[in-house]
C-alpha cells in the first residue's frame, strides 16, 4: 500500500524544532528606507537595533512567553552582529540585570547607547554566537563584525567560544558573497546543528540568510506551505520550524522509545511466534501479556 497522500511519518529523535528569529528593526533599516546608499555609510557599522526595534523585541518576548516557547527552548544561536545579540537577549533572556546578581549579565546596559537596561542571564538557556549564520558579508559595513573582545565585554554570559578570530576576516570591502555562497553557508549551518544534543534551539539572524536558505526547501510540499518556509521574514518576525533528518547525520538514540516485551527467539507477531517456536515453549501468555 502506497503511503498516505500528503503526509509524512519520520522518528522523532530524528527531528529538531528550530525557531527562526529575524533581528528585530536596526537602524540601517531605518536608514535604507529613506536611501538605500545609506548600506555602505560606515556611520551604519554594525548597526544596532532602533528604537522601534527595541520596542518589537519587547513584543516578542511578550509572546514567547505568553505562548510557551520561552520554557522549552534549549539553546539560543545567535549571529555576532549587535543587532541580532540585542535581539536575542531581549526576547529570549532573563530579566532585568541588577547589581549583585553573581551571575554575568547577558548584556550590560546602555549598549549602543540605546538607554536599555542590563538584561540578566538567570533563568534563561544558554546563548552560543556562530559566525555560519551571519548576514550576506562584505561591502555594507552594516554587516561587519566588531572584535569578540568588544563583544565579551558588551555580552559577557554568550558563548563566543566558537568564533575563531577576535578581529572580522570573513567581512571584504570590495566583494559580496553571492547567493550560492550564501546557501552554502546555510546548509552548512544546518549539517552543523545536527551535531548539537538540543532538540529545541532558537536562531536568531538576518533576512537574506534565511531567504536564500529557506528557498531550499518545501518543494515537495504544497505552494501555500513552500510559500510559509520561503517568505521573506519581516523585521523581529518569528517562526517555527521541524528539520528532519533523513540521511543519518546526526543520529543518535531516542530518549522515549521503549522496546517492550519481545518473546524469546524471533520478534514475529503472535500468532506466528506460536506456530513457528513451539519448541522452545513460548505459551500464549509469552506474546500476549
Amino acid at each position: 500500500m502506497d503511503s498516505a497522500e500528503g503526509l509524512s511519518l519520520y522518528p522523532s529523535h530524528r527531528c529538531k524544532t528550530i525557531h527562526l528569529v529575524r533581528h528585530a528593526q536596526g537602524t540601517h533599516n531605518v536608514a535604507m528606507e529613506k536611501d538605500r546608499s545609506l548600506l555602505q555609510s560606515y556611520d551604519y557599522f554594525d548597526a544596532q537595533l532602533s528604537p522601534l526595534g527595541w520596542q518589537q523585541v519587547d513584543n516578542l518576548r511578550k509572546h514567547v512567553h505568553s505562548c510557551g516557547i520561552s520554557n522549552t527552548i534549549e539553546l539560543v544561536i545567535v549571529s555576532p552582529l549587535l543587532r541580532t545579540m540585542q535581539t536575542a537577549v531581549g526576547t529570549f533572556g532573563g530579566d532585568e540585570y541588577k547589581d549583585g546578581i553573581i551571575a554575568p549579565p547577558l548584556m550590560v546596559a546602555n549598549v549602543g547607547g540605546s538607554n536599555h537596561p542590563g538584561i540578566s542571564s538567570l533563568h534563561c538557556p544558554p546563548f552560543l554566537a556562530v559566525e555560519l549564520c551571519r548576514e550576506r558579508m562584505g561591502v555594507h559595513p552594516c554587516d561587519k563584525r566588531r572584535s569578540i573582545s568588544e563583544y565579551r565585554a558588551l555580552f559577557p554570559a554568550i558563548d563566543f567560544s566558537m568564533i575563531e578570530h577576535d578581529n572580522d576576516v570573513l567581512w571584504t570591502p570590495d566583494s559580496r558573497e553571492t547567493n550560492d555562497q550564501i546557501v552554502a553557508r546555510g546548509l552548512e549551518f544546518l549539517n552543523w546543528l545536527w551535531t548539537r544534543k538540543e532538540k529545541e534551539i532558537a536562531i536568531v539572524t538576518h533576512s537574506a540568510f534565511l531567504f536564500e536558505l529557506m528557498k531550499c526547501f518545501g518543494n515537495d510540499c504544497h505552494p501555500s506551505i513552500k510559500s510559509e518556509i520561503c517568505t521573506f521574514f519581516t523585521n523581529c518576525e518569528l517562526r517555527s520550524m521541524v528539520i528532519v533528518d533523513k540521511s543519518m547525520t546526526g543520529s543518535d538514540i531516542s530518549r522515549t522509545n521503549y522496546p517492550g516485551k519481545i518473546p524469546r527467539g524471533l520478534d514475529l507477531p503472535n500468532d506466528i511466534a506460536l506456530e513457528k517456536q513451539p519448541e522452545m515453549g513460548v505459551t500464549i501468555d509469552d506474546v500476549e501479556a
